[in-house]
């Protein structure tokens, strides 16, 4: 299991480091790993028993990140006229069933796992497409991704004491601590991905490293409580070792959009 974990976190680190020089792998990745996510939680909401339109929420949830990359507007606010439209066809589809049984729990589970897997996902485009996007990319993704690594490592060696038992129980507070560490060494670490005009003392990357560490745990704890309430133990098996894209997917959820907001709102105000 380490020897698969290993070999596929490599493939993972590669593939990330071009995506993140390369705008059209990026988005081929991108889009990609939204439909994947997608289709594994289609299947966790399936195995519940509740009848939702898997195929149109996963073409919905691939239009996202290639409509945004091309900056495809029809409006001004085009995405919430997408997400309009898309619930009302959403409801056109279930006219067109015969029975109305749990019409509402189908309806509103796949019109979240658009939101929570594609629209969420998708910030990580609108983040590169930023001035200086690239270095942005790279920030967020390493603050993230070393947070989940850092509570891995530490909660597997060091971990007693259970963080939220009855969502996960592998999780612990020692693994919880040691991944806010890494993501403020990370973030500290990479000052220079940042724009060289941004006031970004080592304070303040410290505070925003821990923010973001927060931000990422939050996300993967809702994504375990996703898990838990279908009783399954991982999403999927597209990624040996650690199992299913929804569960590599899961801290960059939450991390992505709120990062985006944060950087949108820094770089306009200087």
């Amino acid at each position: 299991m380490l020897s698969k974990r290993i070999i596929t976190s490599s493939i993972l680190i590669i593939v990330a480091i071009l995506s993140v020089v390369n705008n059209w792998i990026f988005v081929i990745v991108v889009s990609a790993l939204i439909i994947l996510g997608l289709w594994e939680f289609f299947g966790l909401v399936e195995k519940k028993g509740i009848h939702i339109y898997k195929y149109f929420g996963v073409v919905i949830g691939a239009i996202i990140p290639l409509s945004i990359y091309f900056r495809f507007e029809l409006t001004k606010n085009w995405e919430l006229l997408f997400i309009v439209l898309a619930l009302l066809f959403i409801f056109l589809l279930q006219f067109t069933r015969r029975e109305t049984s749990d019409a509402l729990s189908g309806i509103s589970t796949t019109l979240f796992g658009v939101l929570y897997v594609a629209w969420f996902f998708s910030f990580l485009i609108k983040v590169k497409l930023l001035p200086f996007g690239s270095g942005l990319l790279a920030f967020i993704l390493l603050v993230t991704k070393l947070g989940d690594i850092g509570a891995y490592l530490v909660g597997t060696k060091w971990g007693r004491r259970a963080l939220i038992a009855r969502i996960s129980p592998k999780k612990s507070i020692e693994g919880a601590v040691g991944g806010l560490v890494f993501s403020i060494l990370a973030a500290v670490a990479s000052k220079p991905l940042l724009p060289n005009h941004t006031i970004f003392s080592y304070w303040r990357l410290v505070l925003v490293g821990a923010f973001f560490g927060v931000v990422g745990q939050l996300g993967d704890l809702s994504e375990s409580l996703i898990k838990r309430d279908c009783q399954v133990k991982d999403t999927g098996r597209f990624l040996p070792g650690l199992g299913g894209v929804l569960d590599m997917m899961d801290s960059l959820l939450f991390t992505a959009p709120a990062f985006y907001f944060y950087m949108s709102s820094i770089l306009t105000s200087r």
